[in-house]
């Protein structure tokens, strides 16, 4: 099985520049156009949240006509710049979104189990688990020994970039170790909102932050750097499934370079 993880698309209105300068429209178009071409093409999309930039139907109206280009079924969840009811109200025929409440699932009928875990605070740039979701989660991962990918939108884990430190999960982020750290079979982390390829060994399993489609956030490792992004290559992040090795994952950089070519 393999997976292409989607992350940070950022979408304004159709022809809206983000920050008046980013065509973030035009780098998911060419992301759907990557992942289409790959060979072997994945079986799925997770698209790990910042769907859009301000939550607002105009915006979803345009990722829906941009994702629709793409050749796998995909899953959404939302991250901070999204809104819940815009977000569901937009993909009506995604049957895996609740009809009301927060934005969590669980995916069955694949080699990988699969749960969503929303954590927007709508309104602010950190993210939550609440008690209820959690337990939620606990009950889920009780249910099956499976192997099984959570993904979310916020890390529940610093990456050393002291800005997005600031704005990772915050509640919650203890209780959902201690859940994690109980489930061997939790065979990886999906994350977002980093907008940096990430991988971390985090509560007894490995966690990874997909890079973004757009813009990456400058990688500033200093005490009290200040948040920047930069034109660092975009890209996807690519996991296949093989036992029993477990989940690989690999960045996929969407643009022109040069190759493939032979070493000698």
């Amino acid at each position: 099985m393999l997976i292409v993880q989607i992350s940070d698309t950022h979408l304004k209105r159709e022809g809206e520049l983000l920050y008046g300068r980013l065509d973030t429209q035009a780098y998911l178009e060419r992301a759907v156009a990557h992942v289409n071409a790959l060979d072997p093409r994945p079986d799925i999309a997770l698209v790990t949240g910042d769907l859009v930039d301000s939550g607002k139907a105009e915006e979803y109206a345009n990722l829906k006509r941009v994702l629709s280009a793409l050749a796998v079924p995909f899953y959404l969840i939302p991250g901070n710049h999204d809104a819940r009811d815009a977000l569901r109200q937009a993909f009506p025929g995604h049957a895996y979104l609740p009809r009301d409440g927060f934005l969590h699932y669980v995916v069955e009928d694949l080699p990988l189990r699969l749960i969503a875990l929303d954590t927007l605070v709508e309104g602010k740039g950190h993210g939550a688990l609440s008690a209820g979701q959690l337990d939620w989660l606990a009950a889920r991962l009780a249910e099956s020994d499976r192997p099984t990918v959570l993904f979310m939108h916020h890390p529940p884990f610093d990456v050393g970039i002291a800005p997005l430190d600031a704005a990772r999960l915050q509640e919650g982020s203890g209780r959902l170790a201690e859940i994690v750290r109980r489930h061997d079979n939790v065979e990886r982390v999906l994350c977002g909102h980093v907008h940096r390829p990430i991988t971390v060994r985090w509560a007894g399993t490995l966690a990874s932050i997909a890079p973004s489609t757009a813009h990456q956030a400058s990688l500033d490792l200093r005490d009290g750097a200040k948040l920047s992004m930069t034109m660092d290559p975009p890209g996807v992040a690519l996991h296949l499934w093989r036992p029993p090795t477990g989940l690989i994952t690999h960045v996929s950089y969407v643009g022109d370079f040069e190759g493939p070519r032979p070493f000698r």
